[in-house]
């Protein structure tokens, strides 16, 4: 574990740390260290801005399976 994720006032979180915290969290998993470097680093909208953006390619994904599934059925 580096300096960085032991002190609160570290760097802010990157990218790739936001969509995968985000993306554990729709699963329902997290390490309990992510779990505080998110509350420490983390901003709050941040998080809401990914869960949407990936709560919105969930449902296109299910929508193209529902289709394609349909699609499949009729041929």
């Amino acid at each position: 574990m580096s300096r960085d994720d032991e002190t609160p006032t570290g760097r802010p979180l990157r990218l790739h740390e936001l969509a995968a915290s985000a993306l554990w969290a729709l699963l329902g998993v997290q390490k309990e260290a992510n779990r505080r470097r998110d509350f420490a680093r983390g901003r709050p909208g941040q998080f809401v801005l990914i869960g949407v953006i990936a709560t919105v390619l969930f449902v296109l994904l299910l929508i193209g399976l529902v289709r394609l599934a349909l699609g499949l059925a009729g041929a």
